[in-house]
């Protein structure tokens, strides 16, 4: 049997003239095959005869289940329980002509937009480059925008700069019915930005949409937003139903949007960063609990107030017990290596430094104890008695410690105050002025032991006390000759280096932790 395409040829050949005989050469056709051809001239019909599928009844089911991305596996199934004995073979040539039918569609959808797209950026070239004239546009856009306006935006857009044009194309194309997406593509901007240009041509017209000189409070700017933030932040955040004793930003970021007033985490901190809100670990403080704290510090206050010329007033303290070893603190060290201290050394001895400083000359007396004891104490007023004979009174300052206030040194004071040892020996009268209980941070030496501890002591490792001794000697004899030179408080030398001036002041911190004394 002949297919349609070689009738088609007969016939063809036929009509240009050629015989039977010739048709038979070319194509090997019988002479009575190709005579049958030219007597029928129309070829016939080839179609199959239509026969119904099993599938059919059920196409409805299954195109619903493709469009729902549902497995073909999976859709077989379905239709097998609902009565379908085909193949599955049938349902995956359905599912393959539905799917491209579906991608036929998407691409023709896809020609469309992108002409449309296109479409849409020539007009907008078409209308900055000037091509279309001031009657065009008003006629286009004369039913949505009033004459003057569109005068103005033409006007910014064939003369102006970017940003005036940038506003103008957005107005005339979305009166155009460009999509938002599409104008933001075809000017590089965002859609957000689209949409706030026709927002305050909507509002306003052209005088809105091009004033720049407004300048808009930013919402962490507004009083209630501010108001509201440190509403929160001076309230527990237990009294929010959290289980926390302090803020944390996500925290204080929830309950904002709880309480109505949504803001952002960087807004947030611009809001507590701006009224000079730190987030600092609290710093441990000295304090005394004695009763008579303010008496004590009022009556030391009055002392060194109204001191007289021959009067001298001495702060009095101990400095260790200190263990003769390698001791660890910050130095400068080479790339690469890291100073290490043993935990456990053997001590070489240790030492007891007993010292008194006078606060009107910064000049330091010391020598060294075996123990803390009142013996000490007595030993170092009988110092000063002599080596300070020529004044009038002087005055003892020292702590709490049991030593410093034991019934020995109130005989021995009693005793050298008396006329007949002042008589004999040319002494001063000696006065007490102890300071409160649990009060050494008022007690001004503390703060020389810390600076001699970080000068001579940090980083050292002394072969034995006595160059530890030869060391704290000579820093007290460098000090008290600086000072002597240099009449004035500590100072930023070497032996100056306290982290608190050597005076006597009531927020002074003198005693500090991190330096052994």
């Amino acid at each position: 049997m002949l297919t349609s395409a070689q009738y088609t040829r007969i016939l063809s050949l036929d009509n240009q003239g050629h015989s039977v005989r010739n048709i038979r050469k070319l194509y090997g056709y019988s002479r009575n095959t190709i005579r049958k051809v030219l007597n029928i001239k129309i070829p016939p019909s080839f179609k199959t005869p239509f026969r119904p599928s099993k599938l059919d009844e059920y196409k409805g089911f299954v195109k619903d289940k493709f469009n729902n991305t549902i497995k073909g596996l999976q859709i077989y199934e379905g239709i097998v329980k609902d009565g379908y004995d085909g193949s599955y073979s049938t349902v995956r040539r359905y599912l393959s002509e539905l799917a491209k039918e579906k991608e036929q569609i998407s691409n023709e959808s896809s020609r469309t937009k992108q002409k449309r797209n296109e479409y849409n950026a020539g007009w907008a070239l078409t209308l900055l480059q000037g091509k279309m004239s001031l009657d065009e546009i008003e006629a286009r856009f004369e039913e949505h925008i009033d004459i003057e306006s569109i005068k103005i935006l033409y006007n910014y857009v064939i003369e102006n700069s970017l940003r005036y044009r940038n506003r103008s194309i957005t107005i005339f194309a979305h009166m155009n019915k460009i999509p938002e997406r599409t104008i933001a593509e075809i000017l590089g901007v965002q859609r957000n930005t689209v949409r706030s240009y026709v927002r305050q041509f909507k509002s306003g017209g052209t005088k809105e949409l091009f004033d720049f000189s407004r300048k808009e409070t930013k919402i962490y700017e507004e009083q209630e937003y501010r108001d509201k933030v440190f509403y929160i932040l001076h309230s527990p955040p237990s009294c929010f139903d959290f289980n926390r004793t302090t803020w944390r930003m996500e925290d204080l970021h929830k309950t904002m949007a709880t309480e109505g007033f949504a803001l952002s985490k960087p807004n947030i901190r611009k809001i507590i960063k701006k009224e000079g809100y730190r987030f600092l670990k609290a710093r441990k403080v000295l304090t005394s609990n004695d009763p008579l704290y303010r008496d004590k510090l009022k009556e030391i206050t009055a002392i060194l107030s109204n001191l007289k010329p021959k009067e001298k007033f001495f702060s009095i303290d101990e400095f260790g017990p200190l263990a003769i070893k390698m001791h660890g603190g910050r130095s400068w060290t080479p790339p690469g290596n890291h100073k290490i201290i043993p935990q456990w050394q053997t001590s070489k001895g240790s030492l007891i430094v007993t010292a008194a400083l006078e606060l009107s000359t910064n000049q330091v007396t010391h020598f060294y104890s075996p123990k803390k004891n009142t013996d000490e104490m007595i030993k170092l007023l009988e110092i000063l008695l002599k080596q300070y004979k020529d004044e009038e009174r002087i005055f003892f300052s020292w702590d709490a410690a049991s030593w410093h206030a034991s019934k020995k040194i109130y005989m021995k004071v009693d005793e050298v105050n008396g006329d007949s040892y002042r008589e004999i020996h040319k002494t001063p009268i000696v006065t007490l002025a102890p300071l409160p209980s649990c009060a050494q941070f008022l007690n001004v030496i503390e703060s020389i032991f810390s600076g001699m501890a970080k000068a001579i002591i940090h980083n050292s490792n002394y072969v034995s006390v006595e160059e530890c001794m030869i060391a704290v000697d000579r820093y007290f004899s460098e000090r008290n000759q600086y000072f002597t030179d240099n009449f004035k408080r500590a100072g930023n030398k070497i032996w100056g280096k306290e982290t608190t001036k050597a005076e006597f002041s009531e927020s002074n911190n003198c005693k500090n932790s991190r330096y052994m004394n």
